[in-house]
């Protein structure tokens, strides 16, 4: 592949969380198709690894780290690895995520702060710590991945877009207090066909109450990521980016 300038990532070092499978997995294929060395992060080191190789196949240097970014712990032990590794990273990709459904009514006071700690408190502490990196030394860009949960009623998940609420609004905070060396913008998805989907029944994964009228299949979320992330957005920061099909 030979990349336009504005997305050619050659030597760019970037750490996408939850990039072993999804979302994650499709913007990290991405990067590297697109010449970037990449840092995979999940719960799962076998997964990291597979994905890894996957990205030095073509040839790229491929970091992966089983980390469970919901404990503050694991995000430096993380951030630890990607520098010692890379000695920078210049794009982070906070994407990791959960949503249990469950009333709320029913929600244990562990399940609750699983979903905070994972959705929120996990990617405040690697942008806050990244972002910090960053803007003493040549800058970056940082990317949260949020949800239409966030913007619209949601029962039955209400931490989850509680906690896409907050992440919406630390991108614009964050975005002020390292710019302007460092460009935070957010990505708001809507209903995409990842392996969550496969709980979903045969009418809501044809169908979906959107402007397209249907679901996202995983690759669709590339072009945004890959804008967010370049100087194709140079003049992009503290912005949420809706990529969910026209959600009402």
């Amino acid at each position: 592949m030979t990349p336009d300038p504005l997305f050619d990532f050659t030597g760019k070092i970037i750490l996408v969380t939850g990039g072993s499978r999804g979302l994650g997995y499709q913007m990290v294929k991405a990067f590297a198709e697109r010449g970037a060395d990449i840092i995979v992060a999940s719960r799962k080191l076998d997964n990291c690894e597979a994905v890894a190789a996957e990205c030095r196949a073509l040839g790229r240097r491929a970091l992966p780290f089983a980390a469970h970014v919901g404990k503050w712990a694991e995000c430096d032990a993380l951030i630890d690895a990607a520098y010692a590794e890379f000695g920078r990273v210049d794009v982070l990709v906070n994407n990791a995520g959960m949503s249990p459904p469950m009333p709320s009514h029913d929600m244990p006071e562990s399940l609750f702060d699983s979903v905070m700690n994972l959705n929120f408190k996990g990617p405040f502490r690697l942008a806050s710590q990244i972002g910090k990196r960053m803007a003493d030394g040549d800058g970056g860009a940082i990317i949260n991945i949020s949800s239409t949960g966030a913007l619209m009623a949601l029962p039955g998940v209400v931490p989850y877009g509680a906690a896409k609420a907050a992440l919406n609004a630390m991108t614009v905070s964050l975005s002020r207090e390292y710019g302007p060396k460092v460009r935070v913008n957010t990505i708001s998805a809507g209903p995409f066909l990842t392996d969550i989907a496969d709980a979903w029944d045969a009418k809501k994964r044809e169908k979906q109450p959107v402007a397209l009228g249907r679901p996202g299949n995983p690759p669709e979320i590339v072009t945004a990521a890959l804008m967010l992330a370049s100087p194709a957005s140079s003049y992009t920061t503290g912005a949420l980016l809706r990529v969910d099909g026209g959600q009402r």
